[in-house]
């Protein structure tokens, strides 16, 4: 249900923000990962460069990839299987599958979750972009607020130690507070750096911490 709200919601937003009855349906074909497509159809719709915009859904895009690492070692597919069953690996594919207990089982989330939702998501974004006219002012309904929502929970259980929430805050940070400065969809872009800031920073803390051991620990010292 979240999904098939989240599709017709972007369905809603691509064509509101004037994109075409083929280009909206095509994102979803061919991109299917929400987040992505959310952040492409609002960078443009707010002005933002197409090229932008893009980079920004890329970069969104990504965390796929690093599913997928993970998601090849369990599924253990075919050669000729893998470049379709990429197309379907997305956060909520990621979730069942990986809290399956057999190969067997993955396999079957992994098949079942990917085809109900690539067809449902494909499904209620036609739909959305076709009552697009019908519903009139879609700034006034905040359909474009429902899929980072979606994202949203998906993502806050996840942060489970202190420094999934620091990346998460300090993205939250940067993203918002570059808003009102930057041309649409390069917050996005800085967002992205707040990962490898907080690991800096935290790899920092943990070798004046190994140190500081090392040196209490050191033979001839008065203790």
């Amino acid at each position: 249900m979240a999904v098939g709200l989240s599709g017709f919601a972007f369905g809603v937003t691509s064509a509101g923000s004037g994109l075409t009855l083929l280009q909206t349906c095509a994102l979803s074909l061919l991109v299917f990962t929400g987040a992505s497509q959310f952040a492409l159809v609002g960078a443009l719709a707010a002005g933002g460069n197409p090229f932008t915009a893009a980079a920004g859904a890329f970069f969104l895009g990504v965390r796929n990839a690093f599913y997928g690492l993970r998601l090849s070692q369990l599924l253990a597919l075919p050669r000729a299987v893998r470049p379709f069953a990429a197309q379907w690996v997305i956060d909520e594919t990621a979730a069942v599958a990986l809290a399956q207990p057999t190969r067997r089982s993955v396999r079957i989330g992994f098949t079942v979750t990917g085809l109900t939702l690539y067809v449902l998501w494909n499904l209620t974004t036609l739909l959305g972009a076709l009552g697009a006219e019908a519903i009139g002012d879609t700034d006034a309904w905040g359909l474009d607020a429902a899929g980072p929502a979606v994202f949203l929970a998906l993502l806050a259980p996840m942060l489970k130690t202190a420094t999934e929430r620091a990346v998460a805050g300090l993205a939250v940070v940067l993203g918002l507070g570059l808003l009102p400065v930057l041309p649409a969809g390069v917050p996005v872009l800085v967002a992205a750096l707040a990962a490898p800031a907080v690991l800096w920073a935290e790899g920092r803390r943990r070798g004046r911490t190994t140190a500081m051991e090392a040196a209490n620990d050191a033979p001839g010292e008065d203790r």
